[in-house]
C-alpha cells in the first residue's frame, strides 16, 4: 500500500502500515466522537426529554427534545465559518484540536448533568448550552478532519476521505450497541435514572485518546509554503458560492438519511409498537455495513470516478425507498426492520463512500477546508439536524407513517440533482 512518506512525527517509530493507519485513526476519531454523541442523544431522546424536558404529554416532550437535537444545528454553519477559516490559515491539525476539546467539554456536562427534578429549569438550560457547543465544534469537524486525510495522499483522496464517513458506520455500531445492551438488560427505571447516561461517559473516555494521537500528527497543509487566502471565507461566500450549493445538493440525500437512521429506535417503538431493542439491534447491522464500505467505495472512486457511483446508488435509493418502508409496515418483524436497514445502509454506504473525496475535489486546497464545512454544516442544518423532528411532526400531522420514506425521496432527488450539475458544470467526475 503506498502512504505519504511522513504522515506523523510521533508515530515513527511504528511500521509504515500501522504508521499509516494511526495516522487514519488520529483524525477521523473526532468525526466519530462527534457522531456517536448525537446517536446517543437521539435514541435515548425519549428518556432525555423525560430527564430534562417533562412536559404535559410524552409526544409534546419528545418533540420538544428533538427541537433542541435541532437548535444545536443552527450554530454549526457558525462553527465552519469559524474552524474551517482557522484551519485554512493556521493548519488542520489546529483547528481539529480545538474542535475535539469542545466536543468532549460538552458530552461531559450532558454525562453529569442533574435531571429537571433535581435543579428545575438551569438542567434544560445546562443541556441546550451543552449542544450548542457540540454543533459549534462539529461545525468545523468534517472540513478540517477530510482536507487533512485527502492532502495525506492526494492521488489516493477517494480511499483516504472515505474513513471520515466510515468512522460514522464506527459510531452506528457503538452507540446502537449500548442502545440494543440496556434497553434489553435494564428495566424503565434504572434505564431512566443511570443508564442512558453510560454512553455518554464512554464517550468522554474516548476524547482524551483522540486529543493525545491528534498532538502527534504531522500537518502537511501547515508546512506547505504556497500562498494561502487570509480571508478563505471571503473567498468562498464571494467566488466559490455555485460549489458551496451543489456541495449542499449532493449532500441532502445522504445526511437526511443519517438522520432518519437515527430516528428509527424511536419510529419502531412509536410507530411499529416494536420492543425498543429491536430498533437498536437493526442499527448496530446499518453501522456494520457503514463502517465496511465505504473504504472499498473510496478505492473504486479512484479509478471509476465519484459521481458515476453516486449516481446509481442515489437513483436505486430514490426509487425503492417508499416501497421498503410500505414493506415494513406492513409486516413490522423484526426480520423486515433489519432488512430495510441493511439495505439503506447498503446504498448509503456507497453514496457515502465517495462523497467526501467528491466535496474535496470541488475547491481548490486554499479553501478546501472553509468549503467543505460550511457546505457540510449548512447541508446538515437544513436536511438533517431537524430530520427526526419534521419526520415525527409530519406523521403526528398526518397520520401516515410513509412518511419518512417521502421525506428521503424528495431528498434523493435534490442531490440526483445536484450531481448532474457537479458533472455538467463544475467538470467533476
Amino acid at each position: 500500500m503506498d502512504t505519504p512518506a511522513s504522515v506523523s512525527t510521533s508515530f515513527l517509530s511504528q511500521p509504515t502500515k500501522t504508521r499509516f493507519y494511526l495516522t487514519i485513526f488520529a483524525a477521523t476519531i473526532g468525526n466519530a466522537l462527534e457522531w456517536f454523541d448525537i446517536l446517543i442523544y437521539g435514541f435515548f431522546a425519549t428518556t432525555i426529554a423525560k430527564t430534562f424536558f417533562p412536559a404535559s404529554s410524552s409526544s409534546l416532550s419528545l418533540l420538544v427534545t428533538l427541537g433542541t437535537f435541532g437548535i444545536s444545528y443552527l450554530v454549526r454553519p457558525i462553527g465552519a465559518l469559524a474552524l474551517g477559516s482557522y484551519a485554512d490559515r493556521h493548519g488542520r491539525k489546529a483547528s481539529m484540536l480545538v474542535s475535539i476539546t469542545m466536543m468532549m467539554i460538552g458530552t461531559l456536562t450532558i454525562a453529569v448533568m442533574p435531571g429537571y427534578a433535581a435543579i428545575g429549569v438551569a438542567a434544560p438550560i445546562a443541556v441546550l448550552a451543552a449542544r450548542l457547543l457540540q454543533g459549534f465544534s462539529a461545525g468545523g469537524e468534517f472540513g478540517s478532519t477530510t482536507a487533512f486525510l485527502v492532502e495525506q495522499a492526494p492521488h489516493r483522496s477517494g480511499f483516504m476521505a472515505s474513513f471520515q464517513f466510515a468512522s460514522q458506520g464506527l459510531s452506528y455500531l457503538l452507540a446502537a450497541g449500548f442502545g440494543a445492551v440496556l434497553t434489553s438488560t435494564l428495566d424503565t427505571a434504572s434505564m431512566e435514572s443511570w443508564g442512558w447516561r453510560v454512553p455518554f461517559f464512554f464517550g468522554i473516555l474516548i476524547g482524551p485518546v483522540g486529543l493525545y494521537l491528534r498532538r502527534q500528527l504531522k500537518d502537511e497543509h501547515s508546512l506547505d509554503k504556497s500562498p494561502v487566502s487570509h480571508t478563505p471565507v471571503r473567498t468562498v461566500l464571494a467566488h466559490q458560492k455555485l460549489r458551496m450549493l451543489l456541495s449542499i445538493g449532493v449532500l441532502a440525500a445522504s445526511t437526511g438519511t443519517s438522520y432518519v437512521i437515527l430516528y428509527i429506535p424511536t419510529y419502531a417503538v412509536k410507530q411499529l409498537h416494536m420492543p425498543s431493542s429491536f430498533g437498536f439491534t437493526a442499527t448496530v447491522l446499518t453501522g456494520a455495513i457503514l463502517m465496511l464500505v465505504p473504504p472499498f467505495v473510496g478505492v473504486l472512486s479512484d479509478r471509476v470516478g465519484r459521481i458515476r457511483l453516486m449516481a446509481a446508488s442515489g437513483v436505486i435509493f430514490t426509487l425503492s425507498i417508499y416501497p421498503v418502508f410500505d414493506a415494513l409496515i406492513r409486516h413490522p418483524t423484526l426480520g423486515a426492520l433489519m432488512a430495510m436497514m441493511a439495505w439503506v445502509g447498503l446504498l448509503k454506504g456507497v453514496y457515502f463512500g465517495a462523497l467526501p473525496a467528491l466535496m474535496s475535489d470541488a475547491f481548490p486546497k486554499e479553501t478546501r477546508a472553509t468549503g467543505m464545512a460550511v457546505s457540510y454544516n449548512i447541508g446538515v442544518t437544513v436536511f438533517g439536524g431537524f430530520a427526526p423532528l419534521i419526520v415525527d411532526s409530519l406523521i403526528q400531522l398526518t397520520g401516515n407513517k410513509l412518511s419518512p420514506a417521502f421525506y428521503l425521496a424528495f431528498l434523493g432527488v435534490v442531490s440526483l440533482a445536484a450531481l448532474w450539475k457537479c458533472k455538467t458544470v463544475l467538470r467533476l467526475r
